[in-house]
């Protein structure tokens, strides 16, 4: 079986270290230039540019064209292909991976709706190629998913909306008088409908941490258990020491992976000063191989 997903979700190098995962492209516009997302351009150059610009940044997923040359080309070696996406909500992504697949009768695609983005979706993209190389079954390797999808989440916030904003991924109305306000939104995924929410705002970035730190805390800290995070950021180093510190404070038990860079085809939307983390028990990915 192989293993697909898309730039929407974000690695540390040391997590995809073994991992045999094949990435579908998600493109960014800007400046009048196309590029492929974590190939063309990397985090730091992204943000770099953006930070000295005027212009907006522009994505695109993946066409369902797209998905089928790269799902053909792996039914040549092994036609079980198991394809994990960014949430449905938030991105066509895994609708276009379905009609790829249609597209491929000699593939058997299986798709993956894992309702989030970033290093949470990363996180269930890693453990279904840890279980694949184990050799685990289908049956087995979505099963496991499913309880993922449930126990692990992330929350983010960001000190500049203008990139939320253009991107309409708030409404400009909205946006304009929470910037105005200098309110920070504190914000989460659905489990269900897989769609941004608001879990709160604040009025200082400093502010808008401490309340997600707390958040994490009434989520996970009444259950005692080992926590696995991993902490993210377009390019907000202080934010991200900040974060962690209160989480320090709040949290006795937790397992850090790598600090994540917020890919360039999601920080398009986000912009350079938000920062967040991915959360979940760490008995979930104990009992992986």
């Amino acid at each position: 079986m192989q293993i697909v997903t898309d730039r929407g979700a974000d690695f540390s190098a040391e997590q995809l270290k073994d991992l045999n995962i094949h990435f579908a492209p998600l493109r960014i516009q800007l400046e009048g230039k196309t590029y492929v997302s974590g190939i063309d351009i990397t985090s730091e150059e992204f943000y770099d540019r953006i930070s000295k610009t005027e212009s907006y940044p522009t994505t695109s997923q993946p066409s369902a064209g797209e998905f089928a040359e790269l799902y053909r080309e792996l039914a040549k070696t092994d036609p079980d292909i198991l394809s994990v996406h960014i949430s449905s909500g938030l991105s066509g992504t895994v609708n276009a991976a379905r009609l790829g697949a249609e597209m491929v009768p000699e593939a058997k695609v299986t798709i993956w709706d894992t309702k989030i983005l970033s290093c949470p979706e990363a996180w269930q993209v890693e453990a279904a190629a840890r279980a694949v190389k184990a050799g685990w079954d289908l049956p087995r390797i979505l099963t496991m998913l499913e309880t993922l999808r449930k126990r692990i989440t992330g929350i983010y916030t960001l000190n500049d909306l203008k990139y939320l904003i253009h991107g309409g991924r708030i409404n400009h109305i909205t946006g304009l008088v929470a910037s105005l306000l200098n309110i920070k939104p504190i914000i989460t995924v659905d489990k269900e409908s897989g769609v941004y929410i608001q879990a709160g705002r604040e009025i200082t970035l400093k502010r808008a941490i401490g309340r997600m730190a707390h958040i994490v805390e009434n989520w996970y800290g009444s259950t005692g258990e080992a926590l696995r995070i991993q902490l993210l950021h377009g390019l907000n180093l202080e934010g991200v020491e900040m974060f962690r510190e209160e989480l320090t404070k709040r949290l006795s038990n937790i397992h850090w992976l790598p600090t994540a860079n917020i890919a360039p085809v999601l920080g398009a939307h986000t912009g350079p000063s938000m920062v967040g983390c991915a959360v979940g028990p760490l008995n979930l990915f104990e009992a992986l191989p």
